[in-house]
């Protein structure tokens, strides 16, 4: 790993540098994915789960991994290094990657800046700062970031614990959408990995069609509803009547702390119903649960209960168990997001990008079903592949 530049990619990358600016990067998401990259691009360990290394996106014109700086906002303190290795410890991260990517979580960290609003973020005699304050602040740091790193370009992404949906009457936005507004008027493309508001407050509407940036959310597909908008269709399909659909999710971590608050719950729990109710047409009977168990860390169990009627009335059930490390899930994923929408941003692509719904439980568009969003995904990497 390289060590005489902060800031320089990988050894044998050479041509345009693309910058990640993480929204909560000292997190386990972004931690996973700025390891992640490292090791990929340096050849200790294989894309797996990233698609934007399989045939599918050769030919693309996707900037390379060696090419991704890292930087981002949080309000953590713990070094990116130390927080890699915590993630040892859980079993996200395997034992010795820390130290053979060391000098890429120390770049990173280097680039990490404080969010916001923190405890006792008040200007003297003058009370809290604004949004407009903190929006101001953000965009600074993100222009600064792009400009003292000579890159062609920064890709902004939400990977924050969720937050609640902001009430009908609240004159604030809530910070996942500060970060979202400091993107545009930073010039960059805008991700939200979380089902947070983000770009989707009412207040950013114009300021998001009058940027021209190309953006994509909401929720990153991972687990319970990847495997949900399979099943789904597949019950549609086969005219095979669902009764009732029932699941249950449990988790620790950040998130399984942020998802203990209810209305923070009911905006992750939105996003994985909205896949139901398209593939079927309907929402069945039954609720899902989110519970935190802060001893299972960044892993989590998602179950499922189905209850369907076939042929002459005959009632059957399916069930289903996932057991995965969100973490792990998530960050290929980021990692191709990011280069699809820095090429779509290279090729001139404004507002939502169609085609990038087989990444999301609530994308901006397209159909529900996974096979649906593969066949716009891969429509997508023809256009590219067609432009580079």
């Amino acid at each position: 790993m390289t060590e005489d530049h902060p800031n320089q990619p990988t050894a044998g990358q050479d041509g345009p540098r693309t910058g990640v600016w993480l929204v909560g990067a000292r997190g386990s998401v972004a931690t996973t994915a700025i390891a992640g990259c490292a090791a990929v691009a340096s050849g200790m360990h294989p894309p797996t789960g990233m698609i934007t290394e399989t045939g599918a996106f050769a030919g693309c014109g996707l900037p390379p991994l060696g090419g991704l700086v890292f930087g981002g906002h949080d309000t953590a303190s713990c070094p990116l290094p130390k927080r890699a290795e915590q993630l040892v410890v859980g079993g996200v991260l395997p034992h010795g990657l820390p130290a053979a990517v060391h000098a890429e979580l120390a770049a990173a960290d280097s680039c990490i800046r404080p969010g916001g609003p923190l405890p006792g973020d008040l200007r003297e005699g003058e009370g809290p700062r604004s949004d407009e304050d903190l929006t101001d602040a953000f965009a600074a740091d993100l222009a600064a970031f792009t400009r003292d790193n000579g890159l062609d370009r920064t890709v902004v992404v939400n990977v924050a614990s969720t937050e609640g949906a902001p009430d009908d009457g609240d004159t604030e936005l809530p910070p996942s959408s500060r970060y979202a507004a400091a993107a545009l008027r930073a010039g960059c493309p805008y991700l939200n990995f979380t089902p947070s508001t983000g770009l989707h407050h009412p207040r950013l509407r114009e300021a998001a069609l009058r940027s021209g940036l190309p953006h994509a959310g909401r929720d990153g597909k991972t687990g319970q509803t990847l495997l949900r908008s399979v099943l789904a269709p597949m019950f549609a399909q086969r005219a095979l009547s669902v009764r009732a659909w029932s699941g249950t999710n449990l988790l620790g971590g950040g998130d399984g702390a942020a998802l203990a608050d209810p209305g923070a719950a009911a905006a992750k729990n939105a996003g994985k119903e909205r896949v139901l109710a398209d593939s079927l047409g309907r929402m069945p009977e039954g609720r899902l649960h989110i519970d935190d168990v802060p001893a299972l860390g960044d892993w989590k169990t998602a179950w499922d209960h189905v209850a369907f009627d076939g042929f002459l009335g005959s009632r059957m059930i399916l069930q289903t168990v996932w057991q995965g490390c969100d973490s792990a899930l998530a960050a290929p994923l980021v990692l191709d997001l990011v280069r699809i929408v820095a090429r779509v941003h290279e090729c001139g692509g404004r507002g939502p990008v169609d085609g990038l719904g087989f990444y999301f439980k609530d994308p901006d568009s397209g159909p529900g079903d996974l096979p649906g969003q593969w066949r716009e995904l891969t429509a997508l990497a023809g256009r590219l592949r067609a432009a580079a």
